[in-house]
């Protein structure tokens, strides 16, 4: 499909790539949108944990958005909030994912996410489809994006899978690994490795013969994670071949529901080969919108609803019209 126009002009302040990701996480906050938690129990003896928002209008009867956060985040970070009661309000229901590990508890396996755990997304769907949702739209932030991604192009699309949307997707993970390296991104960087080498430190204490605690502590970089547990524990080589299987954009040419790439061109996390352009012009079914402005998952609009959040609705309405 031709590349679509992005419509998103913000005031001065959110034209800054770093202001406009940081301050929803800093400022926003969002109220009146209910969760009940859901543990469904995995093949492999795992759990994973979903947290659902049910709209009361008899027109969601049937209709669920499956949003799947980012890494390091949940079900209860603003911006899967944020969209969650934007789609309840428009007559659909929400079921927010939390990947293994990221519900509060540690998981019963030494496995937990990465960016391309679509066979949990697999799982997911299918259990979802058990419920009698005759329309399902997913929606992945981040990694998250890179997930759904991933998923709907390695596999044949059950049909109650209508459309998805993926905002701030690193396409390519490793180019996406060398924009984070960047001084620029110094900040974010750290917060992700404190955060990883918290949860890391968790995962020693139940899994203590698996991983030692000197060496996560060695860890100064994502790389290092990654080669030490992310590939380790999910059977890959070694983190470049995690990231070359895992990237999404391998998978784009055999997508075949209507999926929208938001993207924006000051995302300072991703790199050239994060923006899809020619897999989106030569695969009918791939949208890629690729706005000035909005930094990383950071498209913030004065009315409380996002651009991105705007947009989610608007895509998924018309596929179902």
């Amino acid at each position: 499909m031709p590349l679509v126009t992005s419509n998103y002009k913000p005031s001065y302040f959110f034209r800054n790539g770093h202001f406009s990701t940081i301050y929803p996480n800093l400022v926003r906050t969002v109220k009146g949108i209910e969760q009940n938690r859901e543990r469904i129990e995995l093949k492999d003896g795992d759990f994973i944990d979903i947290d659902w928002s049910y709209s009361d209008d008899p027109r969601s009867k049937g209709k669920v958005a499956v949003l799947v956060h980012g890494l390091e985040g949940n079900a209860q970070r603003q911006y899967i909030l944020g969209l969650a009661k934007h789609f309840v309000k428009n007559q659909w229901n929400v079921a927010a994912i939390n990947l293994r590990n990221c519900s509060g508890e540690v998981n019963r396996l030494y496995r937990s996410y990465n960016a391309g755990v679509s066979d949990d997304l697999a799982a997911i769907i299918s259990h979802i489809m058990e419920k009698d949702y005759h329309a399902i739209s997913i929606c992945g932030f981040s990694l998250g994006g890179n997930i759904t991604l991933k998923y709907l192009g390695e596999r044949k699309t059950p049909k109650q899978v209508k459309s998805a949307v993926a905002v701030s997707v690193p396409c390519d993970l490793y180019n996406s690994l060398n924009e984070i390296n960047k001084p620029r991104n110094f900040i974010y960087q750290q917060r992700f490795i404190q955060s990883l080498k918290k949860k890391l430190l968790e995962r020693q204490q139940v899994f203590p013969n698996e991983i030692s605690i000197s060496d996560i502590k060695a860890c100064s970089s994502l790389i290092d994670i990654d080669n030490l547990y992310t590939s380790v524990a999910h059977g890959y080589v070694d983190a470049i071949d995690y990231y070359t299987k895992c990237s999404s954009n391998q998978f784009l040419k055999d997508i075949t529901i209507p999926t929208l790439i938001i993207n924006a061109k000051n995302d300072t996390f991703l790199g050239t080969t994060c923006y899809p352009h020619n897999e989106a012009q030569r695969n009918s079914d791939l949208y890629l919108e690729t706005p000035d402005f909005g930094g990383h998952v950071g498209f913030y609009m004065p009315s409380g609803i996002f651009y991105n959040e705007y947009r989610a609705i608007e895509f998924v309405q018309k596929t179902l019209d």
